[in-house]
């Protein structure tokens, strides 16, 4: 059995929310704050090593752990643990809003996470306030060094663009490229079903950027496996890389290589799309391995070609932390 879809794309990558809660008010995902449900509760420790089990033995060799905010979640640790002593699975991976990665940057890097996206949408501290609703941008600067000297390698910057806000921080991101090893990026704003006004207020293409990058020298590199979807550039002259996210270019979702299961277990085939496939009844113990593998195997026969926010349709997605972006 493998996890491969009408189009003949198979999918390596799954994308694992832990928690739909975030201690950030980021303008362009959860500008209100998170307001808990109480009807909600989010899959247990032995609930995530039962999927990310089932799915390793469909193929999946990557995990990224998201949210919300992953570090919301007192258990963290072990949840990191359990996802990289899984058999299969060769590489674990978090997004987060770097709130926590200072203290916590060793802890998670002994429990096995080995690569970090951290969420910096400015490096000016008034605007980085201004988006995010919190004054913490020179922790997180201090997260990032912390995440250096604890072992990581492999660490991204996530930066939402956002016009009239911090499009015009281009020039400053890449002089601070020149010396660090991490690559920067670019996320096109993405509509859903909450933000259609900051969107039309707010979207900035990439597409001038990646057309700036190329006219000063800098090169598109291969994608692996179980890259992402950015487009990723490289510089002689920079240690740090760009990566351009751009889900309204022509093709983004051809090479489409993830799937993503939600913080209450169901199954989601595109970030934009349907209600969810429910997989959380057959996590309750480890010999329904099977049947869920079947589950997330017929669910997969439903996956589109591609979504559709070129029509405006975010599908039932309200914002991108319900989820897990």
């Amino acid at each position: 059995m493998i996890l491969e879809d009408g189009f003949s794309r198979r999918f390596h990558y799954l994308r694992l929310s832990l928690t739909e809660a975030c201690n950030f008010r980021c303008t362009y995902c959860l500008p209100d704050g998170y307001r808990p449900d109480g009807r909600k509760s989010f899959l247990t420790v032995d609930e995530i090593r039962r999927v990310v089990h089932g799915f390793a033995e469909l193929g999946v060799k990557k995990i990224r752990l998201t949210g919300g905010e992953p570090s919301m979640r007192r258990d963290l640790p072990a949840i990191i643990e359990t996802v990289a002593n899984t058999a299969g699975i060769e590489k674990v991976a978090m997004t987060t809003n770097g709130y926590r990665l200072k203290d916590r940057a060793q802890q998670w890097f002994d429990a096995g996470l080995r690569s970090l996206n951290v969420s910096i949408d400015s490096l000016d501290p008034r605007q980085f306030q201004l988006i995010t609703g919190e004054n913490k941008l020179v922790e997180i600067l201090e997260g990032l060094e912390a995440a250096q000297k604890a072992g990581f390698r492999k660490i991204k910057v996530n930066t939402v663009l956002l016009k009239n806000l911090n499009d015009h921080e281009l020039s400053q991101f890449l002089f601070w490229l020149k010396k660090q090893p991490i690559q920067l990026r670019l996320i096109e704003l993405m509509q859903t079903g909450e933000m259609d006004a900051r969107f039309q207020k707010h979207h900035q293409s990439g597409l001038p950027i990646k057309m700036r990058l190329l006219r000063e020298g800098w090169l598109q590199q291969p994608k692996g496996q179980t890259d992402g979807p950015a487009e990723v550039f490289s510089h002689p002259d920079y240690q740090g890389q760009i990566g351009l996210i751009m889900p309204y270019s022509k093709d983004f979702c051809t090479n489409c290589n993830r799937l993503r299961v939600s913080s209450v277990g169901k199954l989601h085939l595109c970030l934009f799309g349907e209600e969810g496939v429910p997989l959380r009844d057959l996590l309750q113990g480890d010999e329904q391995n099977s049947e869920l593998q079947g589950r997330i195997l017929e669910g997969l026969t439903h996956k589109r070609e591609t979504h559709f926010l070129h029509e405006g349709n975010s599908g039932v997605t309200p914002h991108l932390a319900s989820i897990g972006g």
